[in-house]
């Protein structure tokens, strides 16, 4: 009888506690493609939210303007550079301007950044279109989170106020025409979106922009004196800077999960060693070596690796269908800081669940070997004595 076929009839005697085994380390394996799963359609979505609600396929910013920094926003606009003319008007760009402003409603004043958007532009999933008002109406757009904010409304009326290209304040009454549903941030909270026409009038910048927009990135990316090409590589760094934190923050979760399961083997291959130990002495004494009676105990740590796997793949193949087509709900995800929407669907690539089964592989066989190096130096006549382990 081979080591293999020895290591399937002890695994086989030992019954329900082999099961208990198996299921407790198919629960760490099934956690940890679930968990990763998660984050990677996070990562995903977020991703995919932010490249069709802000970005595009990348920005040219003007050289002064910094997201991080208001105090840039007042002298980062400049007028649109001849060489990106032609990407506006065949539709696979648009300028937008920013400027600092403040918004009145209900008694309330919020500090806001004033952002001017063509109404005809298909470079962003931005609903602009809303912002075509054939009214006398400064029309105004606003975000799901900058509406709940204000406690605005579609219809009511706030009080813009900014300051023009002289430095001279002004104000004007502005009608809320649409609420935009998004769960990118970064283009709601704060934020109030106008006509680009009506804020070129309003504020003297005539054909001025903060940053444009494009819809496929122009090779070869002309050099511009006064503005900067902004790829996605630098646009979503700080997203997957965010998600990698988070995934290290959950990884050390199912590292405690995972080593609570080995040590159930661990364990059980400790107790099964010291409690054969007679049948290691016979073993070796008909014959066996001391390098098979190990391979015996190391074979039947990796079956519970083999167990749990098929377990595993059992109960969590259609959780894992199910998560994929249904979602998990996350109310008032918006709020995150980042393009989290309120349903994540898990994306569980093959290379995650190929390298999950092999880390569980591997590390039960790992750890099924450790406790059995005293067997090498066992003598059979302490062993069948019961003795020397």
């Amino acid at each position: 009888m081979t080591t293999l076929q020895l290591a399937v009839r002890n695994l086989r005697a030992a019954g329900i506690h082999t099961w208990l085994n198996a299921f407790a380390l198919s629960l760490a394996f099934v956690a940890i493609i679930f968990g990763q799963g998660l984050l990677e359609g996070v990562n995903r979505q977020a991703e995919q939210a932010s490249i069709a609600f802000e970005f595009g396929d990348g920005q040219f910013w003007h050289k002064q303007y910094d997201p991080y920094d208001p105090l840039t926003i007042d002298n980062a606009h400049a007028p649109i550079p001849e060489e990106l003319k032609p990407l506006l008007n065949s539709g696979a760009a648009m300028p937008i301007l920013i400027i600092p402003g403040s918004v009145y409603f209900a008694g309330k004043m919020l500090p806001v950044l004033i952002k001017g958007i063509p109404a005809d532009q298909k470079v962003l999933k931005i609903p602009s279109a809303m912002l075509t008002d054939t009214t006398k109406d400064l029309p105004v757009l606003l975000g799901q989170q900058m509406a709940k904010t204000a406690g605005a409304g579609v219809g009511d009326y706030l009080t813009i106020q900014w300051r023009d290209a002289r430095g001279a304040f002004d104000a004007r009454q502005a009608r809320v025409v649409g609420i935009m549903h998004t769960s990118v941030s970064t283009i709601d909270q704060g934020q109030v979106w106008l006509p680009l026409n009506k804020l070129w009038e309003l504020t003297t910048m005539a054909g001025q922009a903060t940053l444009i927009t494009v819809k496929k990135k122009p090779i070869p990316v002309p050099a511009l004196p006064d503005w900067d090409f902004r790829s996605l590589d630098f646009l979503l760094a700080d997203l997957r800077t965010m998600i990698k934190t988070k995934t290290v923050g959950q990884s050390i979760m199912f590292i405690v999960l995972f080593l609570l399961a080995m040590l159930a083997i661990f364990d059980t291959q400790v107790f099964s060693i010291f409690r054969r130990r007679r049948e290691i002495g016979m073993l070796i004494a008909l014959g066996l070596t001391r390098a098979q009676v190990i391979a015996m105990f190391t074979f039947e740590g990796a079956l519970y690796g083999v167990l749990a796997t098929l377990l595993g793949t059992i109960y969590g193949t259609p959780l894992f269908i199910y998560l994929s087509a249904r979602g998990i709900s996350f109310p008032g995800s918006a709020q995150w800081g980042f393009a989290l929407q309120e349903r994540m669907y898990p994306v569980y690539p093959l290379s995650l669940i190929l390298g999950t089964t092999l880390l569980v592989l591997i590390t039960a066989t790992f750890v099924s070997w450790l406790p059995t190096r005293r067997i090498a130096r066992l003598k059979p006549t302490d062993a069948l004595r019961g003795k020397g382990i």
